[in-house]
């Protein structure tokens, strides 16, 4: 065998597929629309991309300190105080090529071969296979989708053995957008305290909550003086579109920190020069932005709510974060289209963009049967047109 086995042992990017078929599609000519795509439609901010251009002009087209420039990394430590009202210093954070890089170094430097880690279903398409690629199990638990799809405690609890050593939590979540009571996330990290588990908490979507505030876990890990060790992931991909810039952070203990700058180092030495100096302009500069992209995504939420509970067979929860929303299909599985049978959503989801040219992304990617995920960072108009395509392909479904 020419590539090794860890390769098999993982699954491909299926959103990234979606996203790359699109693409193709388009390329040919072929008018189609796209719900799959989880990164903002607006263009980075004006005054972001001009720190970038005077990066380029001032020279800053070097290597970094591995863990990111200093500078970069004190107004990280500026932002997590202002903003999440948690304390670091730049030795405790470390910048990588994207939140992504960020979330895959924690594994490969908290996680052991033999070691099990919890995952909440639904979850985003690579926190099972990063764990696999520390060689540790990931162990699926189930959610509560009637409650925001926070953890099922019970199950939670039936699933705990001596092997766990971590859990990755996500809210505001993709796919489902929920977000978790703070009641909740105090709860797993009691829970994680006692077991001695180490917490890894993706918050790339923390800025984009409308209903409610975000408070951090380790904000609440602090507050109620619970001391588990938690590893915090940011990114700046969806705050301030800046998804091709691949910056991203991890802030924590700075023995895992340390840790997975080594990783890091080996790796992909430091995070691009240029997108750090415009990452602080963004961190420390006007956040204006960000509050009128979130007020554009929330209209687009609860237009694209609107129509899919309107769609007949469709259920659709309000997510209170992200841009997904992830209403319940199941209504049609079992059933025939184009002649075949629609037995899950990956069916379903083909379905759709073989009959009207719409491209969703089938919940049982991520764990969860019967929904289906379908991105509202797109503008109003696309989405009532989308949402029209998709309610003609369900028609054609037979009984």
């Amino acid at each position: 065998m020419i590539v090794a086995n860890r390769v098999e042992n993982i699954k491909p990017s299926f959103t990234l597929q979606m996203v790359t078929k699109a693409a193709e599609m388009r390329s040919k000519g072929i008018d189609v629309i796209n719900f799959s795509v989880g990164e903002p439609d607006f263009n980075t901010p004006k005054h972001i991309r001009q720190a970038a251009k005077d990066a380029l002009d001032q020279g800053y087209t070097k290597y970094t300190a591995g863990s990111g420039m200093i500078e970069f990394r004190e107004a990280i430590c500026t932002k997590l105080k202002r903003e999440n009202g948690i304390s670091y210093t730049p030795s405790d954070i470390l910048v990588s090529n994207g939140e992504k890089q960020s979330l895959f170094t924690a594994c490969q430097a908290i996680f052991n071969s033999g070691d099990s880690v919890i995952i909440f279903s639904p979850y985003w398409v690579s926190f099972p296979e990063f764990v696999k690629m520390a060689e540790a199990k990931p162990v699926l638990v189930d959610t509560l989708p009637d409650n925001n799809f926070e953890p099922d405690f019970s199950d939670l609890e039936s699933k705990t053995n001596s092997t766990i050593k971590g859990v990755i939590i996500n809210s505001p979540s993709n796919p489902t957008g929920g977000v978790w009571s703070n009641d909740a996330i105090v709860n797993l990290l009691k829970l994680a305290n006692e077991k001695n588990w180490v917490v890894i908490s993706d918050e790339c979507y923390e800025r984009l909550i409308y209903d409610g505030e975000f408070i951090s876990a380790e904000k609440l890990n602090q507050t109620h003086n619970i001391g588990a060790t938690v590893v915090t992931c940011m990114s700046l991909s969806k705050t301030y579109a800046m998804t091709g810039w691949r910056i991203g952070y991890a802030a924590g203990p700075n023995k895992i920190i340390k840790a997975m700058s080594k990783i890091q180092g080996q790796a992909t030495s430091c995070a691009n020069s240029i997108g750090q100096k415009a990452g602080i302009t963004a961190l420390l500069g006007d956040q204006s932005c960000v509050e009128e992209m979130k007020n554009a995504f929330l209209k687009r939420r609860d237009l694209m709510v609107e129509l899919l509970n309107d769609t007949s067979g469709l259920k659709c929860a309000t997510p209170s974060g992200a841009f997904y929303a992830f209403p319940d299909f199941s209504a049609y599985l079992n059933r025939m289209g184009n002649n075949k049978l629609l037995k899950d959503t990956f069916d379903i989801s083909e379905y759709i963009l073989d009959s009207v040219q719409v491209v969703t992304v089938p919940g049982d990617g991520f764990g969860a049967s019967g929904h289906i995920r379908f991105s509202y960072a797109t503008n109003r108009e696309i989405i009532k047109e989308g949402i029209d395509r998709v309610r003609k392909a369900l028609r054609m479904i037979e009984e």
